[in-house]
């Protein structure tokens, strides 16, 4: 078991327990590494059906250690979970500054893979850090706070904010929490601070990404048994809806409207999935649920593809509703602050990609972008890892950003 008065940090290949009161005395002998905070943020199990409660506290508290104003927005969640938000601030309340975002919960471990340890022990090997959320995205944090460590003490001419949310995985909640809870959210708003999401991109630049919408349709029936006749099929109501589901399936993945070239792939790729809660084959199916995701790019007319969805639902007689709607995230990909982040990372041109972040809920800033260490193609897997090479590159770029921008 945790003392939750302890950190736990793995020193000269050792596991050393430090309290919290001698963390400072840690880091003035050898000065944490984004490695250092990446192994510690890895063993908590903050997967999203559970509290990240406790990594949020251990992340608050090394903010709290570099001098930063918190704010603290927790919420409960529909099975009784209670999860957190962090935000805090460093500098000057005036001037546009820099705002960081990254996110504290990791998806499920239905299997794993890496052979040497498990997903909450940190392993490093041949240049990579094993376990989950490595990648997506505790990586990037360990970044951002290796990189104001590497600053602490200096003086800011501009402020530097700092938030992690919880449930990005899953709908995005925790981020939705803060735009209608947090007075550190309006204060970035209102300033319309540069802003960067810190999910995996390799450290390209990315200016755009796609939204989402997903909704559900619903069809109930009666269970009997089917020699009765006397039971009421779930799935037969759900056979023409599908039909019509179909042919939108098809629009969107020919017509022009649906079409932007600046993504790959260029369409919504509306994807498919049926439920029967049905346990015998000689019972008949008392529900079906038909559920829809597809993902908008910008200019697109989502809501109205939703409502379209939603009259063919109610024609067939089945129950509706919105699971989730994130908007596309674009920035001018020729604006000065993508420009400078090009110049920063040594690129030529900002990109695009295709699965979507808590800037899908952010949309209130103008100058955004997605920036952050490790590749999203390790994100999720069964053997989930980040190289330290991109750990020390995207250490020094985030030390860049601050610099240039809090001065």
């Amino acid at each position: 078991m945790r003392n939750p008065n302890e950190i736990r940090l793995r020193f000269d290949g050792k596991w050393v327990n430090f309290g919290l009161g001698s963390v400072s005395n840690y880091r003035r002998r050898k000065r944490m590494r984004a490695i250092d905070y990446l192994q510690e943020l890895i063993s908590f199990p903050s997967v999203s059906s559970e509290s990240n409660v406790s990594v949020s506290d251990c992340v608050e508290d090394w903010l709290k250690g570099f001098g930063f104003d918190t704010e603290r927005i927790n919420y409960v969640d529909a099975a009784g979970v209670t999860k957190s938000n962090v935000l805090a601030k460093k500098g000057p309340s005036k001037g546009c500054g820099l705002a960081w975002f990254g996110h504290t919960d990791v998806v499920p471990v239905n299997s794993w893979s890496f052979p040497k340890s498990g997903p909450w022990q940190p392993w490093l090997e041949n240049g990579r850090v094993y376990g989950r959320g490595s990648c997506d995205m505790k990586g990037p944090i360990a970044c951002m706070l290796s990189a104001i460590a590497s600053l602490d003490g200096s003086s800011l001419a501009a402020p530097l904010w700092f938030a992690v949310t919880a449930d990005e995985e899953i709908g995005m909640p925790g981020a939705r929490t803060v735009v209608e809870r947090s007075q550190m959210y309006r204060d970035i708003v209102s300033g319309q601070t540069r802003s960067i999401i810190g999910e995996p991109t390799g450290l390209q630049v990315v200016y755009a990404h796609k939204g989402g919408r997903s909704v559900r349709a619903t069809s109930v029936g009666r269970a009997a048994h089917s020699s009765t006749g006397l039971g009421v099929n779930a799935n037969l109501a759900l056979i023409p809806f599908l039909a019509e589901v179909r042919r939108l399936h098809e629009e969107l993945e020919t017509s022009a409207a649906w079409h932007d070239a600046r993504f790959s792939p260029p369409t919504p790729t509306m994807n498919l999935l049926i439920r029967d809660a049905n346990t015998a084959m000689n019972i008949t199916s008392a529900m079906s649920q038909c559920t829809l995701y597809f993902r908008p790019m910008p200019g697109q007319d989502a809501d109205g593809m939703v409502d379209r969805i939603r009259r063919l639902a109610e024609a067939s007689g089945l129950d509706f509703e919105v699971m989730f709607a994130g908007e596309p995230l674009c920035s001018d990909p020729d604006g000065p602050f993508i420009r400078e982040l090009l110049k920063l990372s040594g690129s030529e041109r900002a990109e695009t990609v295709s699965y979507g972040t808590d800037g899908a809920v952010f949309t209130e800033l103008r100058d955004i972008a997605v920036w952050g260490p490790g590749s999203i193609a390790q994100a999720h897997t069964d053997d989930e890892w980040i190289s330290v090479e991109q750990l020390e590159r995207g250490t020094e770029l985030y030390r860049q950003a601050i610099v240039r921008w809090c001065g």
